[in-house]
Parts: C-alpha cells; structure tokens; sequence
C-alpha cells in the first residue's frame, strides 16, 4: 500500500464502474490515489481529513473505469495503413511483407509513437507490442519502442517476436527479414535481461513471442517455450487465426494448430495467443484447462475476413480473454475503445445472438480480462485498494451520451467517448483529450514522413 505521507489526488462525484469480482458499481462515487496505488474506493463523498491533498477532481458528469489494457498490437504497422484493404490474412501478409522488410529503427519509433498516442487519449494504460520484423542491419527496433512507451508513460509490455522460417523455407516473410533460430534466441534473451522489470509496479515487462506457426520453426517454438519458462516471462503467439492457417498446420504438422502448439509446450497460464478465431469444442477446452489466455481482435478479424471468434464460448469455459487492437495495417483506427464496442456487435452475429455478451461483459475484457492475459491481474484491470492507479476518467455528459441513463452501456454501445483524464501509476498522461507526455501534431508530421520514406524505399526493390 502508499505510504501515509504519499501525495493523494482525489477524484469525486463520479459514477464507478471497478470492475471487481462483483462488478460492484457506485452511480455517485470517489477514488483516492495515493502515490501509484488506489488507496480507497466507495460511494458517496470522500473521506474527510485525508493528508496530502494535492489535487481534487469533480468527476461529475463522468464515468471512472480501471484503464484499458491492450493484449495484442503490432505498433510498426502505423506507417502502413490503408494499404491492402481488400486482402484475406495470407493475401495480405503477402503484400505486405516485403514493405515491412525495410523498416528500420527510425521508422519503428515513430510508429510506435504513433500507435502509442492513439491508444493512450483514448483510454489504454497498458499495451503490449508484438514486433516480429528485425530485418538485418535496422538498428535497435526493441530499444526504440521500449524507449517511445516509456515516453508516452504507458504500462508497457513488449513481446519480442522472431521469424526463422523465410521464402526459401516455405514461410511467407522474405529471407533477409527472418532470423536463425539461434540468433532469434539469443536476441530474446539479451531483451528480457535488459528490459523485463518483474516488479509489481512494473512499468516494462518483456515477453517471449514467436510469430505464428506458418513463420517459424517448430524448433523455435519449442525453444523459445523453454526459453521463458528459464527466464520466468510470459509466452504469446498468433493462433487459430484462419481457415487457411488450420489447412497449413494439418498439412505440415498433421495437427490443427492447438494441438500442435500443445504438441510445442504452449499451452499453459503463462502462454496467450492472439485471435483462437477457429477453435473447436476440444479446443477450447485444452485453453481452459492449461488457462491460456486469449486476445480477442474482433476489428482485425472483421478486416481481414478472418471469422468471429467464439468468446463467448471461451468465457463460459473459464479461458481468459482479452482485447487487442492488432496492428493498425489490419485495424486503421488503431483505438482500443472501439474495440469494446465491437466486441459486442460482433459476437452477437454469431450463435448466441443477444445473448452472446453483455456492456458489462465487454468492459471487463477491456479491463480485467486484459490484465489477466498479460499475467497482471493482481495489480491492474480493477478499481480496488491496494492495486496500481491506473484509472481512466470518461465524461458522459456530452451530446453524445447524456441521454443514455447507464455509463457503462453509454462507454460500450455508444460512440467513443471522450478521456477527460487518464492516469498510469498514479501521473496524468491524458487531459481533456490530449496527452500530456507528447505532441500529437509532432508525432502526426514524423509518422507522415517515415511512411512515405518507407514507401520510397520499397519501390525501389
């Protein structure tokens, strides 16, 4: 807990939604954030007498949430988007691939600053970066995103992806943008030293992430799995994406994909894989009795054709899930908000129609099912004492949500609302819109230029 002597901000008069074990809610509420945890949360005012006061914020009119937490994101990818919009997963992974084999450190930190703004005005304090593209000779890519996060002052998680099997191997990804094996591994290894922060405030943490089944070797997956299971860091993956990718795995391996990664050592608490969109009942059931976690990317799914995933299903199994944004070439927007939203309308196409998820449901994959996969749920995805003051304050009272009586169905079914402050452990990174860490304008201009630089490039070859 903070000390007694920490500096306190108090934010009253609010509508709570914690998103605790019980969904507990408060329709007129407060929050105390001492230093960088939640020192208390309840209805009614704030406690009289507290110490160290050193700002008040009267939420009225507005909705409290924990913060929204990323699980799935592919941050290079801001300085390709538009590109291919018409294209199914591998069509597009085809058309896209040599573009992305030219980037390079300049242009990875701008994305990622890029991708970074976007989702921290709009709520997110915790993302996640699955960088799989390390082309030879393009500077120190993990470096650069590790540093844009840190600027941005969002809780980061980076997953430092790899690729061993190239055009000459039957992947997908040309040759010089793939590693070896070796190399893949001792890369990995040298980020999580350096980086990865176990602590419970953790602002860095590193993950062990072999692309997708049809990029890499089954020798990497295997190795890597033991890799993190070494270093005591989290594992993520692409799977069960496509119809396309299940064809590739029963062909190659003999196996659908859960099985095989089954088969590899990556099924377990400490693995979450982005997507499961074709999963069957034994499926299923496999992630929920290893507890491996699900990112849910219902936009980038839709994009690319690619199904509707059943989490529902996964939910009533006990599977974690989360959300994602997935990378900005397969979802433009690049806003983890729309997601909750989305979320929603899109499971109710499928078998369980209305009943397929609820505001509340949605709000809790953006928020504590978030943390869950990420391995984090016992310091942030909730509002309650004790736990990190990552806390998202939305105002409710505008043109566009005034009328609608429930916050939480005004946040998830109506449109985005506005962050009027939004705080990570405890500092204010968003205010009235706007970051407060960066210049959005700056950050525009530069993420401009390296796309066409990038585009230059790539129409040379």
């Amino acid at each position: 807990m903070a000390p007694s002597a920490a500096q306190r901000v108090v934010i009253e008069n609010c509508a709570i939604a914690t998103v605790d074990a019980d969904d507990t809610e408060y329709a007129s509420g407060y929050l105390v954030l001492a230093g960088n945890r939640i020192e208390a949360v309840g209805s009614g005012e704030a406690p009289g007498r507290l110490e160290n006061v050193v700002r008040r914020i009267d939420g009225r009119g507005h909705l409290a949430t924990p913060g929204l937490v990323n699980t799935h994101h592919h941050f290079y990818q801001w300085i390709t988007r538009g590109l291919a919009t018409d294209h199914n997963l591998f069509d597009w992974l085809v058309a896209l691939y040599p573009v992305w084999a030219r980037i390079d450190e300049r242009m990875t930190y701008a994305a990622a600053r890029g991708s970074l703004a976007m989702m921290a005005r709009g709520g997110v304090t915790t993302a996640m970066d699955h960088h799989y593209v390390y082309p030879r000779g393009s500077g120190d890519l993990s470096g650069s995103i590790i540093r844009a996060a840190a600027e941005t002052g969002v809780r980061f998680t980076l997953a430092r992806g790899s690729m061993d099997r190239g055009a000459k191997d039957g992947g997908l990804p040309p040759d010089f943008a793939v590693e070896t094996l070796q190399d893949a591994l001792r890369a990995t290894e040298e980020t999580v030293e350096r980086y990865h922060d176990a602590s419970f405030d953790a602002m860095t943490q590193v993950a062990v992430a072999p692309c997708s089944p049809f990029s890499v070797s089954t020798e990497l997956l295997r190795e890597a799995a033991e890799l993190a299971r070494r270093l005591g860091v989290r594992l993520h993956t692409h799977g069960s994406e496509t119809v396309e990718e299940e064809k590739f795995c029963h062909e190659l391996f003999g196996m659908g994909p859960t099985d095989y990664f089954e088969s590899t050592g990556w099924l377990g608490e400490d693995v979450w894989m982005a997507h499961c969109v074709h999963m069957n009942e034994s499926d299923i059931r496999a992630f929920a009795r290893t507890g491996t976690g699900v990112a849910h990317c219902p936009s980038s799914n839709a994009r690319l054709a690619a199904g509707i995933a059943r989490v529902p299903d996964m939910l009533r199994a006990g599977v974690p899930v989360g959300l994602g944004v997935d990378g900005t070439a397969s979802n433009e927007s690049g806003e983890l908000h729309t997601e909750l939203r989305n979320a929603l309308l899109i499971n109710r196409l499928g078998a369980h129609r209305e009943a397929a998820l609820n505001a509340r449901q949605a709000l809790r994959l953006g928020t504590y099912g978030g943390a869950q996969v990420l391995g984090r749920a016992a310091q942030i995805g909730s509002l309650e004492p004790g736990k990190l003051a990552d806390v998202v304050l939305w105002k409710m009272d505008t043109l566009a949500h005034a009328s609608i009586t429930d916050p939480v169905t005004a946040l998830v079914f109506g449109a985005p609302a506005p962050v009027t402050a939004s705080f990570v452990n405890g500092r204010q990174i968003v205010a009235d819109g706007r970051l407060l860490t960066a210049d959005e304008d700056a950050i525009a201009v530069s993420t401009r230029e390296e796309a066409r630089r990038l585009a230059r490039i790539a129409a040379q070859d």
